[in-house]
């Protein structure tokens, strides 16, 4: 599909509720001139995230934006993967952290750590961030998106900067975890930059 960033138009809908997402997202769009809006702008709720993939989470959250307002809906579905674990929590990484009375990151790290532990001293650490961008248009159009960084895991978390998970990552030729990185380094090498770089190179170019 040819297509610039006129396509996208001036508005796009962050089908998110994620404050952490919602803020990356759209100060990544923010130099292309478009305006992101949060779905809840609209008063829409979150749908269920019922798919076993993050690209059929994205898609899924996206179809639900864009039919609800009309406008052209950009949706993000991420998490921790991480390769002892057989790939968990992956697209349960919200999940692990939700309570009664809401998600609780430091718990959802503590789980991770735990099942490690269980593992023995010698478990490998290796974990990568995984990010599936949709973007679906009112009429139906629909792209993908993918990233990934590859990385690994420490305890305790470090930093207070990020949200979920990154406070306990550290990305392949770094120190610093995604908690303590500078944002704008952070922006510059995370999943969701990757993703958007694609993104970025197929329509508004």
């Amino acid at each position: 599909m040819a297509g610039d960033r006129l396509e996208i138009g001036p508005r796009l809908v962050l089908a998110s509720h994620n404050k952490g997402k919602l803020k990356e997202i759209a100060a990544l769009v923010e130099p292309f001139g478009i305006a992101a809006v949060p779905v809840s702008d609209f008063g829409l709720p979150e749908p269920e995230e019922t798919e076993d993939s993050f690209a059929g989470n994205a898609l899924l959250k996206a179809r639900f934006a864009a039919k609800g307002t009309g406008l052209p809906a950009l949706s993000d579905d991420s998490g921790l993967c991480v390769d002892a674990l057989g790939g968990a929590p992956g697209v349960y990484t919200a999940d692990w952290a939700e309570t009664p009375t809401g998600r609780d990151w430091m718990l959802a790290m503590g789980k991770v750590e735990e099942k490690l532990a269980a593992l023995g001293p010698d478990v490998s650490r290796r974990a990568e961030f995984a990010c599936t961008l949709a973007l679906v248009w009112p009429d139906g159009r629909e792209r993908l998106f993918e990233g990934r960084v590859a990385g690994h895991l420490v305890w305790p978390p470090r930093g207070d900067r990020g949200f979920g998970y990154d406070p306990v990552f550290v990305p392949e030729g770094h120190a610093e975890t995604f908690g303590e990185m500078d944002p704008d380094l952070k922006h510059g090498i995370s999943h969701r930059a990757r993703a958007f770089a694609q993104l970025k190179a197929a329509l508004l170019a």
